[in-house]
């Protein structure tokens, strides 16, 4: 197949100037011509990128649950229902991530991994993107917060938590975009490549 041409449609960078720089956030204002010829602003975060998992938890009768956790987001003023997640740090590869993020806020390690996908969150404004993992056969252990970190960490089923969502309960995006890839692995629609991890 051969691929499109979107040529039409791609911005070019003319200047830049740096707004901000903070221990997370980077802010730009960068000017661009238009492919009409015209020139626009752009103001954009530059994010290091981050993780989500998605812990499921199978019990002896074969019923599943996922890991969920609870957080106060200051930005929005509000507990939030969120999956386990977290940013890369610098040089840290995305896998080594999820595995790190799990363990430190759930406690739980996980003998099977499943790369789900990459979800760009904000697209208008900032370069973040998080990618997706799927985790199963976990083992509880010891959490290991972050300094200031404070969240409690729970189990719902599938259908609580797409309750949830439908009630508005969940307004996360990250959350409600593995919400979406969750009821479609279980309903057999979407599949995964587990591995197993030692």
């Amino acid at each position: 197949m051969d691929k499109p041409a979107f040529d039409h449609l791609i911005e070019n960078k003319l200047s830049s100037t740096e707004l901000f720089k903070g221990r997370l956030l980077h802010a730009f204002r960068d000017e661009v011509s238009l492919p009409n010829g015209a020139v626009a602003t752009r103001e954009y975060v530059v994010h290091p990128g981050a993780v989500m998992v998605v812990p499921l938890l199978e019990d002896s009768a074969g019923s599943l649950q996922v890991v969920l956790e609870r957080q106060f987001r200051y930005p929005v003023g509000r507990v939030m229902i969120e999956f386990p997640a977290g940013k890369l740090d610098a040089g840290e590869e995305c896998f080594a991530c999820a595995q790190r993020e799990l363990r430190e806020e759930t406690g739980y390690s996980a003998s099977q991994w499943a790369h789900a996908g990459v979800l760009h969150p904000l697209i208008a404004y900032s370069t973040e993107f998080i990618d997706i993992w799927f985790a199963r056969g976990l083992s509880r252990g010891p959490r290991q917060l972050d300094e200031g970190e404070l969240l409690d960490v729970f189990t719902a089923t599938p259908a609580q938590l797409l309750d949830w969502c439908r009630q508005g309960l969940v307004t996360d995006g990250k959350t409600l975009t593995a919400a979406l890839w969750l009821q479609n692995v279980i309903s057999g629609s979407w599949s995964l490549d587990w591995r197993d991890v030692l």
